[in-house]
Order: C-alpha cells, then structure tokens, then sequence
C-alpha cells in the first residue's frame, strides 16, 4: 500500500503543477496531441524517457518494450510496436525519432546468454529473436572480449539494427529522404550517468552529455563500429 499511496500523492503534485493554475499546459493539450519527436525506449524501470529528458506532457511520443527494439517491416511484423511508429509517423507527423538503448539491459543479457530452445509462449526469447543477427555478429567478431564488453557491444549495435529496421517502413524511409524525419541513436550509460549519441560520420557512439564526475571514459573494443553492423 505504501508504493500505491506513492503513485497517487505523486498524482496529486502532477495535478497542482498542470491543472491548479489557469491556462496551464493542459489547455492546448485537451483537443490533441502534437510532438514533434517519437522515442522508442526499453521497458526498464531505471530508463525513464520523461524523466530523462526532463520532458512535459505532450512532448514526446513514447514507445516502450524489451530492449528498445523495432521489428522489421513484414506482414507478420508485432502490430503493437508497428502500429504506433506508423501512427506517430503517419499521423503525427513527427520530426524526429530517437532510439534510446542503455546499458546493463536485461533483454540484450538473455539474448547473449547461452542459447536454448525457444518455445511458443517464450515471449521474450521469440521478441529478442529480433536482434539475434545483432548477437551473431558479437559473438564472432569479438569472441574474446569479456561478457560485458560483448553485451555493450551488442546494446550499442542493437540500437542501429533498430535504426536500419526503421528503414524498412517504406512510408517512414520516404518522409527521411525527404529531410522530413531525422533518425537517431542515444545510449544511456547506467553505470557513469552518460549520455551518447551515434555519429554516422564517425561510425561510433560519441559523448552527448558526459558523466557528472568527467569525461566519458570510451571502450573502442566494444563498440558497434567494429560489428559491421551496416
């Protein structure tokens, strides 16, 4: 009882802060929704987008599962994930899309682990499936690095798989080749409280806001530029 009277005291402050004072941001938000960026994000309790980008109501539109994936387009693609990157595209027009990947992933560590049989009602294996050709390339390319220099790896170059998925929505690649839509990919490192985005120009993930204590310390071994990942 004590998390729920948590949620709704918390609900309370955010009622005081949109709707106590008159013409509050609530006022332009009733008849519809209008962000400019849509951001695909893990489920993970500790990777909050909101939070993390300091962001109000209205501003992003957000698109959360495991390990901040996105399937290809196919006829079977999950209709869940699909549908809302179409409708934040198609409907919303957005400007922008982040993928927001982060490190110490629990999706991206089940899909590094030793390989098992997947069944029918495994959801998270079958939904991890997405990026096993992420994990193959890990596991190849960089077989003697330690089990968290792989998962690094593969958290980093999952990110631009999900990047190169995006791609393959022929209504979403149209509005890119036009200068209409901008695709990017940020890592959120756990450990250091970084943030950092993925220059195409220098095929690596840079520093986009460094730790508080310093500068980003980088690990070359485990980034995604050595994976092939195009």
């Amino acid at each position: 009882m004590e998390d729920i009277e948590k949620f709704v005291q918390g609900f309370n402050r955010f009622q005081q802060q949109y709707f106590a004072e008159p013409h509050g941001l609530y006022d332009s938000l009733r008849e519809g929704q209008h962000p400019g960026t849509l951001l695909i994000g893990c489920c993970d309790s500790r990777v909050d987008p909101m939070l993390l980008t300091g962001s109000d109501p209205g501003d992003l539109f957000v698109v959360r599962n495991i390990a901040n994936l996105v399937p290809p387009c196919t006829p079977n693609a999950p209709p869940g994930v699909s549908s809302a990157i179409e409708f934040a595209v198609c409907n919303l027009e957005v400007a922008r899309i982040i993928v927001l990947g982060h490190a110490r992933c629990g999706g991206i560590r089940a899909l590094m682990a030793p390989r098992r049989r997947v069944t029918e009602t495994d959801f998270v294996g079958r939904w991890m499936h997405i990026a096993e050709p992420v994990a193959e390339r890990v596991r190849k390319t960089l077989p003697h690095h330690t089990e968290e220099q792989q998962h690094r790896a593969c958290e980093m170059a999952s990110i631009l798989h999900s990047l190169d998925n995006l791609l393959t929505y022929p209504w979403l690649r149209e509005r890119a080749e036009q200068g209409k839509l901008k695709l990017h990919g940020w890592y959120f490192d756990i450990s250091t409280g970084a943030l950092m985005a993925y220059s195409p120009r220098q095929q690596q993930f840079l520093p986009l806001v460094c730790p508080v204590s310093g500068p980003a310390i980088t690990d070359h071994h485990a980034h995604p530029h050595h994976l092939e990942t195009t």
